[in-house]
């Protein structure tokens, strides 16, 4: 069974639990898109590993992981976190761990640039990690990227860096940020390259081996679909397609090789950065942080909280082909003694069962909830669905009904045990 993990909201949905705990039966862990702007967090056995690059496949041996060739990669930041991972005691051997020659790389002038684009759209900026991510997918599209088998060459490496970095630093200079020698930026890149140079493969054949040897293979999504260069909330979105789609370009399998799609979603909703949520609440924003919950594992930015958006949520199973969902942070609603789910947007007197293309729509989208009764216990203790308050059973099946795809799995906790199989 060959399963897509995909985020079905903004990110941050716990995807990284749900492919930390379906790992224990996958063979290869496949990452096809995104860079280190993710974030994804896993407890395992009480030890929090928090991971940018690294498939959260990483954290099992005897396992295959995979960096694909849809993936942006910063060579110094996988480096720091490969350092970062194994202080903490797991193994990253180039066994484990594969990086294709066709991903391209992000270099530090990348993320000065998304620093100046973000200071050029003033107060429309989009709210991004300022990682490069954007800026490292424009050089790709505009067929100007590196690639790592590129730096493989260094003299053409060289040639070719030499003059971006002059580009760039033009436009640096105009914000008055930093700018580059091209000199000190090809020893930091070439010192993290040769560290990872050993994991570099053509993994496009090793996962075709893997899929005709029938061995079982995980793919990683990154970010969430409203966040997909595509069908997000454009243009407050990140630059890689993040939906099932993504995962198939971005790995070189082809959608034959697919047999299910896990869509991962909150109980409640979440995003980070600029752009539209409708069903945004400050007050139970503030209970959520007030837990320590909901803060950015790539950014510390506390992230806005909002009741479950069902519009946003039904076109994400749609272009995602969702066969499962999984839920989590089910115990993040345990206090509440009323919960709404929002059932459609009014939008000047016309109610939208789907997010709408019109940008300007989002300014007047007004969410139409229903209310239905809390649970007000405890559920981190659960260790079966059944357990579960016939409350917090009923919210669930009614997130199914107004999503069009059934439950397969529950979180009511971070570590990896705290998941319930429907």
């Amino acid at each position: 069974m060959n399963t897509i993990i995909t985020g079905l909201q903004w990110g941050d949905e716990g995807k990284g639990k749900i492919v930390d705990y379906l790992t224990e039966d996958t063979d290869v862990v496949i990452r096809g898109q995104g860079g280190n702007n993710a974030g994804h967090t896993v407890i395992a056995k009480g030890t929090k590993y928090v991971l940018h690059l690294l498939p959260s496949g990483i954290l099992w041996d005897n396992k295959i992981n995979v960096i694909g060739n849809g993936v942006v990669c910063d060579p110094v930041g996988l480096c720091e976190e490969i350092t970062r991972i194994e202080a903490q005691g797991i193994s990253i051997t180039p066994e484990k761990l594969l990086i294709s020659e066709r991903t391209h790389v992000v270099f530090p002038f990348h993320k000065e640039l998304d620093a100046a684009r973000e200071a050029a759209l003033g107060d429309a900026k989009i709210g991004t990690t300022k990682r490069g991510i954007g800026p490292a997918y424009a050089d790709k599209i505009n067929r100007c990227g590196l690639r790592m088998a590129d730096l493989l060459d260094r003299d053409f490496t060289t040639t070719t860096l030499e003059r971006r970095i002059t580009e760039a630093n033009e436009v640096l200079a105009k914000f008055d940020l930093q700018t580059f020698e091209a000199d000190d930026v090809i020893q930091e890149i070439y010192t993290a390259f040769e560290r990872i140079r050993p994991h570099l493969a053509n993994t496009i054949e090793v996962v075709h081996k893997a899929w005709k040897e029938g061995k079982t293979l995980l793919f990683e999504g990154a970010q969430g679909t409203l966040l997909d260069i595509d069908f997000g909330t454009y243009p407050f979105v990140t630059s890689s397609n993040t939906t099932a789609g993504g995962s198939c370009t971005g790995s070189g399998l082809p959608p034959t090789a697919i047999d299910s799609v896990i869509g991962v979603c909150k109980a409640y909703t979440t995003r980070v950065g600029a752009g539209p949520f409708p069903t945004g609440d400050e007050e139970l924003s503030e209970y959520l942080h007030s837990l320590g919950r909901e803060f950015g594992a790539t950014t510390g930015r506390p992230r806005g909280c909002g009741w479950l958006d069902t519009v946003l949520l039904r076109f994400a199973c749609m272009v995602n082909g969702v066969t499962g969902l999984a839920v989590t942070n089910v115990d993040g609603l345990d206090k509440y003694e009323t919960l709404k789910i929002c059932t459609g947007y009014d939008i000047d007197g016309t109610i939208h069962k789907l997010p709408p293309a019109d940008r300007s729509f989002w300014d007047r989208a007004v969410p139409v909830y229903e209310e239905i009764d809390g649970w007000q216990s405890d559920t981190t203790g659960c260790t079966t669905y059944d357990q579960l308050p016939e409350n917090a059973k009923a919210y669930l099946t009614r997130l199914g009904e107004l999503c069009g795809a059934p439950i397969a799995f529950v979180g009511v906790g971070p570590d990896r045990t705290q998941t319930l199989v429907v």
